[in-house]
């Protein structure tokens, strides 16, 4: 006997908004996708930073630069029954193609599986909460309509997609208040022209604190890069550059614009910034959600997807840090999904 079809609400139009669209919709289900931005591609969308916030997350929901390239080959980044090829049309047919050539990618996607219809574009999800018998009540607002009344509609059931590069983790830095330089979190990095012969410290040693570092390298004056795993008495200049240095972490600092690492170290920088990447945040949950994240860890899931207590009627896809995206949510719908809902 057939599942009778539930109303879901699906909080974000980016690769698991979409996978989670197509699969409600082939069990029968009624998906209802809500998207801030004014179209799909959720993380993999170029946006420009806004420069009035670039410690924050401000309006700018995109963390790509110009320069961003998959750190994944093309083939395992496809979905499962929908490859991530290199068409006629492609214009990067590379293996690990630019931004530009994903956001394509799940384009293509939306379009095949008529998943545009779906989608409710320039709308934020202001609240979520119980109602009554595990159903949910979600309030969202039309952006950039000034006046109108938000809207509440009842879902049977809540899928959080909302991503997590959104909500930049800044490092603490003794006596960064008085020092006169600016700061940005990589979130709000694009391309290196203004940091023209500038001196730039970056903190972080993961994929954008390489990729920005020698981004940046191509036209600043220095470039150092300070590690919190590196030890102490590390200083030295990275092969192939002449301008780039490798530390230890950020020591302190000062008000004259110097900045102290913990090798004893320190330069008269024009910038820091910091690769140090995200924190989950679902500032539409109430305390109703049984969520909480201490620390980058949303508690308690099971599976990483669903609170114990109200599966399946809320479901969170694509936390893990260390997955293969696209495949992880392909495969999840294709078990967990099915077999409860």
């Amino acid at each position: 006997m057939p599942s009778p079809s539930l109303r879901l609400a699906v909080v974000g139009g980016g690769a698991a908004g979409l996978a989670a669209a197509r699969e409600f919709r082939r069990e029968g289900h009624s998906p209802v996708v809500f998207e801030r931005a004014a179209a799909v591609g959720g993380t993999w969308l170029y946006a420009a930073p806004a420069a009035a916030d670039p410690l924050g997350a401000a309006a700018t929901h995109s963390s790509l630069y110009a320069s961003l390239r998959t750190n994944l080959p093309r083939e395992v980044m496809g979905f499962i029954d929908f490859p991530f090829v290199a068409g006629a049309g492609s214009a990067d047919p590379r293996r690990f193609p630019g931004h530009e050539e994903v956001l394509r990618y799940l384009e293509e996607f939306a379009s095949r599986f008529d998943l545009y219809g779906l989608v409710r574009f320039e709308t934020e999800v202001v609240r979520v909460r119980r109602d009554g018998d595990r159903r949910w009540t979600v309030t969202s607002r039309k952006l950039g309509e000034k006046g109108k009344r938000d809207e509440e509609e009842v879902y049977d059931a809540v899928v959080v997609c909302n991503g997590h590069y959104t909500e930049p983790r800044i490092a603490h830095i003794p006596g960064v208040d008085a020092w006169p330089g600016k700061q940005m979190h990589s979130h709000n990095y694009r391309v290196p022209e203004p940091f023209h012969d500038q001196v730039v410290i970056i903190i972080g040693a993961s994929a954008s604190a390489v990729d920005i570092s020698r981004d940046i390298a191509s036209v600043a004056k220095e470039v150092h890069i300070a590690v919190r795993s590196a030890p102490a008495y590390t200083c030295k200049k990275q092969p192939g550059y002449e301008n780039m240095w490798l530390h230890s972490m950020i020591d302190r600092a000062q008000e004259d614009g110097s900045v102290v690492f913990q090798d004893g170290n320190s330069v008269i920088a024009d910038v820091i910034m910091h690769c140090t990447g995200y924190l989950y945040g679902f500032p539409f949950l109430g305390d109703d959600s049984t969520i909480t994240v201490d620390d980058n860890c949303v508690d308690p899931l099971y599976k990483h997807v669903f609170p114990p207590e109200l599966a399946p009627h809320l479901s969170f896809i694509g936390l893990p840090w260390k997955v293969i995206y696209f495949v992880f949510k392909m495969q999840f719908f294709t078990s967990e999904v099915q077999m409860h809902l």
